[in-house]
């Protein structure tokens, strides 16, 4: 097995554990709003996510950026509550025939959360690369791997949504609502977990 692959499977596999489901709840926040038929916008808004991420992911592995890991630990669950906010404000359509309109804050809060969220994954993935001199090729794996599981994770999501609002005929903005509710009251509880240390 060559060294990318293995990086590549150390990145899916550390988005998709289940111990580490504060991303996982981040991507199903960036996700709430969202019906399968906006699959398009979804991706983009994933992989705006990933590139914030990446920035600082790398940045960190390199020793270029220090920061407080407490600090990071705490902001992540705000960037999940933040997100789940604007979703409770969010008005969307029940209609099965409309398309979410283009949202640029969206991306530009899915990238700027993912450069905090990139700093959560960096104490891992430095202690993944040792002293290696050249990490670029580990962290275009790792970086990989984290967007394939998060593809994975928002086809599941898009999956029970479907089946939720098809299926069971509940309103969308209703969905929305439970689910962001959820996901907040659980970030929530991570946040409280790391203020009180």
């Amino acid at each position: 097995m060559t060294e990318f692959f293995i990086f590549l499977q150390l990145g899916y596999q550390h988005i998709t554990d289940i111990n580490g489901y504060d991303h996982i709840l981040f991507v199903v926040a960036l996700c709430a709003i969202y019906r399968i038929k906006d699959w398009k916008k979804i991706l983009i808004l994933v992989t705006a996510f990933t590139i914030g991420h990446s920035v600082t992911l790398a940045l960190a592995a390199l020793n270029v950026i220090e920061y407080s890991t407490e600090l990071i630990e705490f902001l992540i669950p705000v960037t999940i509550i933040f997100t789940c906010i604007t979703n409770l404000f969010h008005k969307s359509s029940d209609s099965v025939l409309d398309i979410e309109k283009f949202s640029p804050i969206r991306y530009v809060l899915a990238l700027g959360f993912g450069l905090i969220h990139g700093m959560g994954f960096s104490n891992y993935l430095r202690s993944l690369l040792g002293k290696d001199e050249n990490i670029i090729p580990q962290l275009l794996a790792f970086n990989i791997g984290l967007e394939f599981g998060q593809v994975l994770i928002v086809a599941i999501i898009m999956a029970i949504s479907f089946l939720v609002l098809e299926g069971f005929k509940v309103r969308k903005h209703l969905w929305n609502l439970v689910l962001s509710s959820f996901v907040a009251g659980v970030a929530f509880k991570l946040m409280t977990e790391k203020w009180f240390f």
